[in-house]
Order: C-alpha cells, then sequence, then structure tokens
C-alpha cells in the first residue's frame, strides 16, 4: 500500500477506531492544555504522551517529514528572533538573573532566557504530533457526520470535509505537473543549484494553483446541481456512533488538560514554572 503524505490512510489501530469526534475534542483538550502551561515538565509528559500515541497509530515517519522540517525551520527562527527583540524576557517573568554568557553590548545569556525559549520551542514542538494524529487517523466523512450530530450545520460540517480531502488531490496534482514539466526539460534534481530548485517550483505553482480553481468550480457547480443547502437537514453516507474506547479517550484527555490547569494554578500559583526561587 502507497503512504499518502497529509491525508486519511485506513488502518487497523485503536486511534483510527475511535470517532472523528472524539479525536478533534482530544485535540483540542491536548492543545489547550499546551497553550495554558509554561511549565515545561508538564509540556514535556503532554509530549511524550502524544508520540506513545503517534507510534500505536502506525504512522510513518514519511508521512509527516515535511511537516517536521517546515516546523524546525519555524522553531529555530522563532527562537532566533525572540532573542534578538527580547533577551532579558525571562529575566522579566522570573524576577531573577543568572547570566552565564555575555556576547556583546546589552546581549547576554541567561538561564531564566534560555528556560523561558527552551519552553517555547517545547510547546510549538509538542503540537505537531497532536496535528497530524488527528488529521492522519481521521475519515474526513466521518468526522463531517461527527460534527453534524453534534449541532454543526451540515454545511460547515460539509466544508471541513472537503479541506481535508483535498490535501491528497493537491499532493497528486503537484506531482504530475512536476513529472510534466521535467520531462520537458525542467531540473527539479539534487544536482541543480538551489536558487533553480526554487525558481522551478514557482513554475510548478502556477498552473498548481489554476487547477485548483477549476477544480473548486467543478465541485461548487456539481453540489448547486444537486441540490446541496436546500434542506435543513441531510443524512451521511458515513457515520460512527460513540464506544467505549471514545470515552476512555475523552476522559483521558479532560484529565490530562485539568491537571495543567492544576499544576499552574495550585502548584505553581503561576502559568511559568519558576525554578529560580
Amino acid at each position: 500500500m502507497k503512504i499518502k503524505v497529509f491525508s486519511y490512510n485506513k488502518l487497523d489501530t485503536p486511534i483510527h477506531r475511535m470517532s472523528g469526534l472524539t479525536k478533534f475534542i482530544c485535540f483540542l483538550f491536548l492543545t489547550f492544555g499546551v497553550m495554558f502551561s509554561y511549565d515545561v515538565r508538564v509540556i514535556l509528559c503532554i509530549m511524550a504522551f502524544s508520540l506513545w500515541v503517534l507510534h500505536i497509530s502506525k504512522i510513518k515517519f514519511s508521512q509527516i517529514r515535511l511537516m517536521v522540517i517546515y516546523v524546525a525551520i519555524f522553531i529555530l527562527t522563532n527562537f532566533v528572533i525572540s532573542y534578538v527583540f527580547s533577551p532579558e524576557e525571562g529575566v522579566k517573568i522570573y524576577g531573577t538573573r543568572h547570566e552565564f554568557a555575555r556576547l556583546f553590548g546589552n546581549f547576554s545569556f541567561t538561564w531564566e532566557q534560555l528556560l523561558y525559549q527552551g519552553t517555547k520551542m517545547v510547546k510549538y514542538a509538542s503540537v505537531v504530533p497532536l496535528g497530524m494524529i488527528f488529521l492522519l487517523t481521521t475519515n474526513p466523512s466521518e468526522f463531517a457526520s461527527a460534527l453534524n450530530g453534534v449541532g454543526v450545520g451540515y454545511r460547515a460540517a460539509y466544508a471541513v470535509s472537503l479541506t481535508l480531502r483535498y490535501f491528497p488531490d493537491i499532493q497528486r496534482d503537484y506531482n504530475n505537473i512536476s513529472m510534466a514539466q521535467q520531462a520537458r526539460g525542467l531540473d527539479m534534481s539534487k544536482k541543480a543549484k538551489l536558487m533553480d530548485r526554487f525558481k522551478n517550483a514557482l513554475i510548478i505553482i502556477v498552473p498548481l494553483i489554476l487547477s485548483t480553481l477549476d477544480r473548486v468550480e467543478s465541485i461548487s457547480n456539481a453540489m448547486d446541481l444537486r441540490g446541496f443547502g436546500k434542506s435543513k437537514k441531510r443524512t451521511w453516507y458515513t457515520g460512527r456512533s460513540f464506544g467505549r474506547l471514545d470515552w476512555v479517550a475523552l476522559i483521558l484527555c479532560a484529565a490530562i488538560f485539568l491537571f495543567t490547569i492544576a499544576v499552574s494554578v495550585f502548584i505553581n500559583d503561576s502559568r511559568f514554572w519558576n525554578p529560580f526561587v
């Protein structure tokens, strides 16, 4: 079976057997917990849990490699920019200053700044496996029916379904256009210079955008011809009711979220963990 990047792959795992709505709610619980807390210990625990779920869902690294590269570049860029524009932000937050290296002028390294920016890096990195688990293990149609079942309008639910379905279509079109351009002499191999490869990629993006707009128009016309949106309700071909596994996952993720809140409120007395006091 060929693994598709950024698209749903039907496998028989506990994560795939859960309802799409369950995975969405669990994703929100864990993401809100990560975003709320600045305790690196708690965030690392959530990251470890997410990586374990990623493992049991049998998601291949080749499926998420591109996203991992993009996120790594974003995190490193954010780390540098945050330090350049606010090198003393950690000192302001934790109220102490422990310098361990000096660069020049007002730029120096402190343990407070390192903890603050390291925590931010872990926060960003921990969200990636959560999003990939939801995206790669959720049937778009089943997720749309689940959303509609809890009160979301079927028009909005169907729009979400189309969005999730469109990732493999974009990937396939990009590969087809790339192969066609390479057959005409466009060099996209590693032998070409980086700037040449970048320019050639832009040449591929233009017809990709045009084909995307054409597909959107075709889908819109087909939906209009079938009377989509005329009725207040609709039936779904794919649907899945909540089972025991769904309730276990919801309770577990809700408990993790409440634990992050409890640590901040009752143990740290703040969203930030301060080991310097």
